[in-house]
């Protein structure tokens, strides 16, 4: 970066000509932007996106093929945004990925900054992520949480392979830049004991009782937020719609990405219609429309970035 002296400034010529001169001290002119750094409501790059677990399944049967188990952890499907040059976050703090790992394969301990989360599709018994010093059963329509710093891993002792959705806030920590990650000492631990009642477990049938539980929220539907213990960065909801419920949602500043439990529906996003079915992705990003309505008796787990919105007061809703 060069220097700009006095005597230069004093003899330009023209605005262009004195714009050279300050980009030379790495100094911009706020009266020239190309664009307004701010606007009178929320815009968002992201758009509405919707991802099929039926075609997802056998891609990741072909990745098993050919991605060898030194990169089990890694065997995923990650669920890019759309939006013009984006390459990886599925929502503006988010990524959702699908994720598998085969028959007696085992993932290398860590732990990390990022906030991490996963919705277990189809999986056997002896399927397990590892939190902590425990072995938790992976049981299709679970959720489990790996809060940041938390040590865990992948352990499958079963037969069968085991599929789940994922989620991490990784793109914000990017952007903010505190990112750490440190290796298991040791790498791999086969002799954890099992810990089903882990409080980093929500399994499905506890989230189904807690909605019979629940008072209806609308007409034919209900939701309950699943906790504690909470993720910092990440809010979890589940919903039970019954057939033919449904309503639109208020526009938000949140982003929000949603899984299909089980079921079968029909989203409205920003004037763009999707179908959904069990295993399927969509994503809402910030203050876009949403309506849904279900064909049959459905459950839904929304991830949202509200807690950030939350913390920093930006959290409003239309």
């Amino acid at each position: 970066m060069g220097h700009t002296n006095a005597s230069e400034l004093k003899t330009a010529a023209n605005a262009e000509e004195l714009h050279r001169l300050l980009a030379a001290d790495g100094v911009g002119p706020g009266w020239s932007k190309p664009e307004p750094s701010l606007w009178p409501s929320p815009r968002s790059r992201f758009v509405p996106a919707h991802w099929s677990y039926a075609r997802a399944k056998p891609m990741l049967d072909a990745a098993s093929r050919l991605v060898s188990t030194e990169f089990a952890e890694q065997r995923s499907l990650i669920l890019f945004n759309p939006a013009p040059g984006n390459t990886y976050a599925t929502a503006r703090t988010m990524i959702t990925a699908f994720q598998m790992v085969m028959p007696g394969e085992s993932s290398r301990n860590h732990r990390h900054t990022p906030n991490a989360l996963r919705l277990v599709m189809d999986a056997g018994p002896r399927a397990y992520t590892v939190v902590d010093d425990r072995k938790i059963p992976m049981l299709p329509g679970d959720v489990l949480i790996q809060p940041n710093w938390c040590w865990h891993g992948l352990q499958n002792d079963g037969a069968e392979s085991a599929y789940w959705v994922q989620f991490v806030d990784v793109p914000l920590v990017h952007f903010l830049e505190p990112m750490f990650v440190e290796d298991y000492p040791g790498g791999f631990e086969h002799t954890y004991p099992v810990g089903e009642s882990s409080p980093f477990r929500f399994p499905f049938a506890q989230i189904r009782d807690r909605l019979d539980e629940a008072p209806e929220s609308g007409p034919g539907e209900r939701e309950l937020e699943l906790g504690p213990p909470y993720l910092d960065t990440m809010g979890l909801h589940v919903s039970r719609l019954e057939a033919g419920a449904g309503s639109a949602a208020p526009r938000s500043t949140a982003n929000s990405i949603f899984v299909v439990i089980e079921g079968h529906g029909q989203s409205t996003i920003d004037g763009r219609e999707f179908e959904w079915r069990r295993g399927d992705v969509l994503v809402v990003p910030a203050w876009r429309s949403h309506s849904y309505r279900a064909i049959e008796r459905s459950h839904l787990l929304r991830v949202t970035d509200e807690p950030v919105l939350r913390k920093l007061n930006w959290l409003k809703t239309e």
